[in-house]
């Protein structure tokens, strides 16, 4: 038994006040606050009254304590073949002139500003300096295309946006501005400048009313200093996928985020000032933003931001060059990146070549660990890989093993036990806690702990319907699993039509709506199945209109290609078929359940529900003639 986790568990769950109250006296605070958890009408807000700043967290803290000239931040691209590393004093002077030139266009505290960058410098730059002047970012992961950040500038309705002329995939250029430009025309809101940052591969064109050269304007602009906030305000809004097309806005909040940022550096990782810890994620993701920007930082260490990928860029011993380059001690990533590894070196012989002593241990989380990857990448490194489970909403660890605490036995295939302030459950229909072992809901008994969700922005009746009405009492995570005898808890999907592509959450819901939209097509089905190397991939089924006569190839190439331009390469929709009909309930409920059970070779019985019982056997040809099920190795 893990004692001292046990006790503080307990301590964090039976008086949570006192529990975070002391977690954050190791936050700076311009003033303490007056309440440490209200509770306004379904919404948790922590350390009311408190007044801080993110920013100087991150950064100024630590100049101002005689840290200035320790390494803060290390870009590292192979795909421009570029490094450069910052002090903490250097990264700091940057920011605070990003800061100035928001501030010279007109944004004030509670501003939005959207922040559509690759995974460079700049893009932690912009991020920082939002949180420096109290303004709110949301930053959209660069591999989306512009419908998606239409709805996004529509949503949150920017006064700025900070974006880059390009990225690169690996040897490809992706034409950022043109996206950019496509997305402020489709949205109704438009912002009133544009930042754009000219990389070296590609310049873009500028637009003299709105856009400005961010690096000129940086040059010339006054540094300013740090704004006060009040602890509840807004630190960031990050857009999740959900059931439908219309993505959700968590808000986080600055104070309760930096408490749990810097206990999980201290407990979960085991993360210490001067160590250099490694998230290779992107910013525009929930780990990008609290582990590769804000949690590292507050806590002293050096962060790496790496444009590149596990491989190709250029070979499988990737990710083990910047290791022992740079001397990450923490490693953080999605399974499915060392699966890639994995794949292309499964004897771990790049590796050989490089020196891993000062990498002490390897986490995984973005979706569920499967014990062969887990075990592969134990045995290849020789260091502790821990699995741990956690969500946009949550922004940190619902369930880990606490490095920094007392490390429990290792249970391949879970994330472990719940962590302080995360009071998980698994509840059946009717809402009764299950038996150890039985499958459930799992839910989060409120109050949530700190940097969890505020709510969504500007739709706070998404907000309770979404996570709050299901069970009253409980926040519902979406996922469904156990929890065994031990206290471990056991993911093992989610409850709604939301599929974990390598890590990237999609809507299968809104991939249907952007293939309905092709004129040949009468309705639509898409699921998540297996995959060896992504953990989920999306597999489409349309149904044609009547007398259609074009070839269904083409049309499935068009739909996969609607798929690609709306949502962009990043849902990886590439399997596609035209089937008769859809196996249906009598009610009209397609069953997307029992599909995907027949693409996945799982067992699966004919339901009693279906409205025709001769439709499952043409849709289990058509699965077998897409391939699937596919051949399972002994090994995965």
């Amino acid at each position: 038994m893990s004692k001292i986790y046990d006790d503080i568990y307990k301590e964090s769950i039976n008086n949570p006040e006192k529990f975070w109250a002391e977690a954050a006296t190791k936050v700076h605070w311009y003033h303490q606050w007056d309440k440490v958890l209200d509770v306004v009408d379904g919404h948790y807000r922590w350390f009311v009254g408190g007044c801080m700043n993110t920013c100087y967290n991150t950064l100024d803290l630590h100049v101002d304590n005689g840290r200035g000239d320790q390494t803060a931040l290390i870009y590292d691209s192979p795909v421009t073949d570029t490094k450069k590393q910052y002090t903490y004093r250097e990264l700091r002077d940057r920011v605070a002139k990003t800061a100035g030139m928001l501030v010279n266009k007109g944004v004030v505290k509670g501003d939005r500003v959207v922040i559509y960058m690759p995974m460079i410098p700049e893009a932690a730059i912009a991020m920082l300096a939002c949180a420096r002047i109290g303004a709110i970012h949301s930053v959209v992961f660069g591999g989306f295309a512009a419908h998606e950040l239409a709805t996004r500038i529509e949503d949150a309705k920017p006064k700025v946006i900070m974006s880059a002329s390009c990225g690169i995939e690996i040897s490809k250029v992706i034409h950022y501005k043109p996206l950019l430009d496509e997305a402020i025309k489709r949205s109704s809101h438009k912002p009133t400048t544009c930042f754009v940052w000219q990389r070296p591969q590609e310049r873009a064109n500028m637009l003299p009313w709105r856009d400005v050269d961010w690096e000129v304007e940086e040059a010339r602009t006054d540094p300013v200093d740090c704004v006060p906030v009040d602890a509840i305000d807004p630190l960031y809004i990050l857009y999740t996928s959900g059931t439908t097309g219309k993505p959700k806005g968590v808000i986080r909040s600055n104070g309760g985020h930096s408490v749990a940022m810097k206990w999980s550096m201290d407990n979960i990782y085991d993360a210490k000032p001067g160590d250099v810890f490694w998230a290779a994620s992107d910013v525009g993701w929930v780990v990008g933003h609290s582990y590769i920007v804000y949690a590292p930082l507050m806590n002293g260490c050096a962060t790496v931001i790496y444009e590149g990928k596990p491989v190709r860029t250029p070979n499988p011993g990737a990710f083990w060059r910047v290791c022992e380059e740079y001397g990450v001690n923490q490693l953080f990533s999605a399974p499915t990146a060392f699966r890639a590894i994995r794949k292309e070196d499964p004897e771990g012989k790049f590796l050989k070549k490089y020196d891993l002593s000062k990498l002490k241990t390897v986490f995984m989380a973005g979706e569920r660990c499967d014990t062969a990857t887990y075990e592969w990448t134990k045995k290849v490194t020789g260091k502790e890989v821990i699995d741990h489970w956690w969500q946009t909403e949550t922004g940190w660890a619902i369930a880990a093993n606490p490095m920094g605490l007392d490390p429990m036995e290792v249970k391949p295939g879970s994330p472990s036990k719940a962590m302080p302030g995360f009071n998980l459950q698994a509840l059946d229909a009717d809402g009764k806690q299950c038996k150890p072992g039985k499958l459930g809901n799992l839910v989060l008994k409120l109050p949530l702990p700190p940097s969890c969700l505020m709510g969504i922005w500007d739709d706070d009746k998404r907000y309770k319907s979404s996570y709050l009405k299901f069970y009253d009492g409980y926040y519902l995570t979406g996922d469904s699993g156990y929890i065994d005898k031990d206290g471990y808890v056991w993911v093992m999907g989610r409850m709604d039509g939301v599929i974990n592509v390598a890590g990237h959450r999609l809507s299968t819901g809104e991939m249907e709506e952007i293939v309905a939209k092709h004129p040949d097509v009468a309705e639509c089905a898409v699921i998540g199945v297996d995959d060896a190397l992504k953990g989920e991939s999306p597999m489409g089924f349309v149904v044609l209109k009547e007398g259609i006569e074009r070839d269904d190839q083409s049309i499935v190439e068009a739909v996969v290609q609607l798929v690609r331009e709306e949502i962009g390469a990043v849902a990886s929709f590439r399997i596609a078929t035209v089937v008769n009909r859809l196996p249906k309930t009598r009610s009209g409920k397609i069953l997307r359940g029992t599909m995907r059970d027949i693409a996945d070779g799982k067992e699966w019985n004919m339901p009693s529900t279906i409205e025709d019982q001769t439709v499952l056997p043409e849709i289990t040809k058509a699965i077998n003639a897409l391939g699937y099920p596919k051949t399972k190795t002994k090994e995965s």
